[in-house]
């Protein structure tokens, strides 16, 4: 293990530690609380894409997508999610996330995708399309108002669109994938200062796809989606927050080959999102 790595799980172990102790002293749940607690969380900002990168085919360039596709900028960004918990124990969250990135730029090299060849000085039509459609459950380890540090699972699915199209259509190429990826989470949020909280979420995965889909085709994926937030409790009912995020992963194998493709893809991206967000909570002490 790297000196780094060692230094870091212990002060990872510690933090939790440390949390954890701050925690200990919120009181209790009130006794006449509600079993169920509903929460609508709802982020808008932006997007910047710190790196993104993918091949087509075997013989096909890396395309960069910031150099090549002009995703050197900042895009929209939105979130929306829905807590359920059962009396401050087990939380089961669903989550939509579109993210739609479409750009534009004229070509300064030639690009081999899927065996076609989009030509230096084309202008040419960028899609690259991931909407995050996710469930998750969660168990949380210190029940009670004013703490949270909860682990479970939770299941995603993937919908990618990309999509390289030339701008008067006489050349495109695009491919299309949907699935199932199994997650692994983490989340808590510990309040400080009375009405102010901190906050984490964390969901990842690393693994085989072609095990998971029972595929023959070797795959091998990763995604980590993970935010830490500040914010505080505006109203009885309503919290306010500042959240940073970042969304990575991607995957690299052989696929099924098509008509116009051997099947090969590999395709990693690294974004960056800062965002502004509201909870409607049903319970008024957390």
């Amino acid at each position: 293990m790297r000196p780094a790595a060692r230094l870091a799980l212990p002060s990872l172990a510690l933090v939790f530690t440390l949390a954890a102790g701050a925690a200990s002293a919120q009181p209790a749940p009130p006794a006449d609380e509600p079993t169920l607690g509903i929460r609508a969380h709802a982020e808008l900002g932006f997007v910047g894409v710190a790196g993104h990168f993918i091949q087509l085919g075997q013989d096909g360039s890396r395309v960069d997508y910031r150099g090549d596709g002009a995703q050197d900028t900042l895009f929209s960004f939105a979130r929306l999610s829905v807590d359920v918990d059962v009396s401050r124990r087990h939380i089961i969250t669903l989550l939509y996330q579109p993210l739609e990135l479409e750009t534009r730029d004229t070509l300064s090299r030639d690009l081999r995708i899927d065996g076609a060849t989009f030509r230096a000085g084309t202008p040419v039509d960028f899609r690259y399309g991931f909407p995050f459609y996710r469930a998750g459950w969660a168990y949380n380890v210190l029940p009670g108002v004013g703490r949270e540090l909860a682990f479970g699972v939770g299941l995603q699915i993937r919908n990618a669109t990309i999509d390289f199209s030339t701008v008067d259509g006489a050349l495109r190429r695009a491919r299309n994938d949907v699935g199932p990826v199994p997650l692994l989470r983490a989340r808590g949020r510990f309040t400080f200062a009375g009405t102010g909280f901190f906050g984490f979420d964390v969901d990842g995965f690393y693994a085989p796809i072609s095990v998971i889909n029972g595929s023959e085709n070797e795959v091998v994926g990763a995604i980590l989606d993970a935010s830490v937030r500040v914010g505080w409790r505006a109203r009885p009912h309503v919290d306010l927050f500042v959240s940073a995020r970042y969304i990575g992963g991607g995957a690299t194998g052989q696929g099924d080959p098509t008509p116009t493709s051997d099947g090969y893809q590999s395709n990693w991206l690294h974004f960056v999102a800062l965002s502004l967000g509201a909870t409607l909570d049903s319970r008024a002490a957390r």
